[in-house]
């Protein structure tokens, strides 16, 4: 079997992959700002909670949050899941495990915006709303879009690890169709795409961060 035909019969994953890709990015990613305001929140309990959310998040595996948040509704609340909860599990597992790094580049950004930014704002009359999405968040954005495409290309390879419950996205395929075949070729596949999407995903976020490059 060729690269090509394997590539054919890759498809159906490959667009799974992508389709996980796309979704935990935009669940997470406005999720993450709103943890951030939770981190850095002037309530003690709210902070400290989100805080412990955030520690847990990333100071445990991202596979043991999958088949946590997969296998825990039956273990703990024995309500009974079907094969269709692997797409969700993955969705929340991905999402919940990304806000929490995105929160804190999110707050890196956000606390090294000098004051006088925001006194300078309050003088021309916005409202903090407005002083934070049209001053704030702008700059803020091109600041830490280097710490972002760093999370996004990792989140690309991450996207393996659906494997670990069984949800049949690109590397799933690639393993099955590897076994069958008693060949190392759809591992290479696999690493073609994985390398052509990270590159592609690199690209995109060099040229965002040039347009971004007037806030300067």
């Amino acid at each position: 079997m060729s690269l090509i035909d394997i590539f054919q019969h890759l498809l159906p994953g490959i667009g799974k992959t992508i389709g996980i890709f796309v979704c935990t990015l935009v669940f997470s990613m406005p999720l993450g700002l709103i943890v951030a305001f939770g981190r850095m929140s002037k309530y003690f309990v709210l902070r400290n909670v989100v805080k412990i959310y955030i520690s847990v998040m990333r100071g445990t595996p991202l596979m043991l949050q999958l088949m946590v948040v997969y296998f825990g509704p039956y273990f703990i609340f024995r309500i009974q899941i079907s094969s269709s909860y692997r797409l969700y599990a993955v969705l929340i597992a991905f999402a919940l495990n990304y806000a929490a790094y995105f929160a804190e580049i999110y707050r890196g950004g956000i606390e090294s915006m000098p004051q006088g930014q925001y006194e300078a704002a309050q003088l021309l009359g916005y409202g903090k709303g407005q002083t934070f999405f049209k001053i704030i968040l702008p700059q803020v954005m091109k600041r830490i879009l280097p710490s972002v495409t760093n999370e996004v290309i990792t989140l690309v390879k991450d996207t393996s690890l659906a494997f670990s419950i069984a949800y049949t996205e690109m590397f799933t395929m690639a393993k099955a169709l590897a076994s069958s075949q008693t060949s190392v070729l759809p591992f290479v596949a696999a690493g073609i795409f994985y390398y052509v999407f990270n590159l592609l995903v690199a690209v995109v976020m060099e040229k965002l961060e040039k347009k971004l490059s007037y806030y300067r």
